[in-house]
Order: C-alpha cells, then sequence, then structure tokens
C-alpha cells in the first residue's frame, strides 16, 4: 500500500486536478454531453477511466521502460494521436444539429474507441507517467502501481462525468441550431489547441 496518509492524499489531490481540468478527454465528453446526452455518452467515460486504468498499470510494470529504450517508438504513438485527434475534431466540428437526420446517423464514442484513445492521448501519458514515477513507493512496487492504477480509475470517472453532465444541461441552450454549431466548432478548435503540449511531452521519457 502507499507508504503515507499523506502521500495518498497528495496522490488523490493530483489524480483529481489531472482527471477534471480540460484535455482532450474532457472537451469530447463535454460535445458529447451536448450532441448525445448523459445516457449514450456513458460508455465513453467508462472508457476513459477503464483505458487509463490499463495504461497506469502498463506503464508502471515496465511499458515505461520500453519507451525509454527505444525513443522513436513513443514518437511515432505520439503523432499518431495527433492525426487521431484532428479527425475527432473534424467530426465534432461538422455535427450536424440535434434531431436531425445527420445527427441521428451518428453515434458518440463508445466504450472500446474511448478505451484505445488514451494510448494516443498526450496528456494521458503525461498523467500516467507522472502518477508512477511520483506517487508509487519503491518497497511493495506492484501492490502500489495497482493501488494507483485502481485510485486513478475511481477519481476519474465522476470527475470527468462532471464534464458529460455539463454538456448535457447546455442542450436545451444550444436548441438553436447556429448556437450548436458555434459550440461544436469551438470544442473542435480546444481540442486542436490541446495538440500545443505535444511539444513538451518528449521529456516524460527521456
Amino acid at each position: 500500500m502507499l507508504a503515507s496518509a499523506d502521500l495518498l492524499t497528495a496522490f488523490v489531490l493530483f489524480a483529481f486536478v489531472s482527471s477534471i481540468t480540460p484535455g482532450p478527454n474532457n472537451t469530447m465528453l463535454l460535445a458529447s454531453g451536448v450532441n448525445f446526452g448523459v445516457r449514450r455518452s456513458i460508455p465513453h467515460a467508462l472508457g476513459i477511466s477503464v483505458g487509463f486504468m490499463v495504461m497506469v498499470l502498463a506503464v508502471g510494470l515496465g511499458l515505461g521502460e520500453v519507451f525509454k529504450a527505444w525513443p522513436p517508438l513513443y514518437t511515432v504513438l505520439r503523432y499518431t494521436g495527433a492525426a487521431y485527434l484532428m479527425y475527432l475534431a473534424w467530426k465534432i466540428a461538422t455535427a450536424g444539429p440535434v434531431g436531425t437526420a445527420s445527427s441521428s446517423a451518428r453515434k458518440p464514442l463508445g466504450f472500446w474507441g474511448a478505451a484505445a484513445f488514451q494510448w494516443v492521448n498526450p496528456k494521458a501519458w503525461v498523467m500516467a507517467v507522472g502518477a508512477i514515477t511520483t506517487y508509487t513507493p519503491a518497497q511493495g512496487y506492484v501492490t502500489n502501481v495497482i493501488v494507483i492504477a485502481a485510485l486513478f480509475a475511481l477519481v476519474n470517472l465522476p470527475s470527468v462525468g462532471v464534464w458529460v453532465m455539463f454538456g448535457s444541461a447546455l442542450r436545451n441552450v444550444l436548441q438553436n441550431p447556429r448556437w450548436l454549431m458555434l459550440f461544436n466548432v469551438l470544442m473542435a478548435l480546444l481540442l486542436v489547441i490541446s495538440l500545443y503540449p505535444l511539444l513538451f511531452v518528449e521529456s516524460a521519457f527521456s
């Protein structure tokens, strides 16, 4: 288990702040809440939390060392993630108004898609590496990695859920197709802006 109550408290605070602050996941969940509502966005939120938990486990149990040994692999992953984020931004920006035929044909990002997205999400990598390197004591290391991953998922799910609920609350405000279009374009732009940390993530495995 974690070495002390102080360390546990510090980690929970880190998990909460890093989970609830803006980033690619929360931007997409806000847009999903607006376009699809809470119920249809639940698999997306669950996929984020479970996918991130698996990532923390993988980093803690040795994947981070693979990236340290072969940095080009991480570079490929980062820019694959950037390309996918651009694609998602385009899908959000071109989403039709709620209730139209084009809107009905669209589907929210599902559990597996959201879980897989964590592996190309720059913010998720920074969070996972930070959790392992800063808050995981060496004594009982494997057990602590499991505890860290599980706690992160428990803190992460309600934190990202706030963004879904906020988006859903905006649905009535955005009934006007023009306002909805502007909102979706804004969310797409924020998603593109979130690519900026890609310039700095390289140091995580240096």
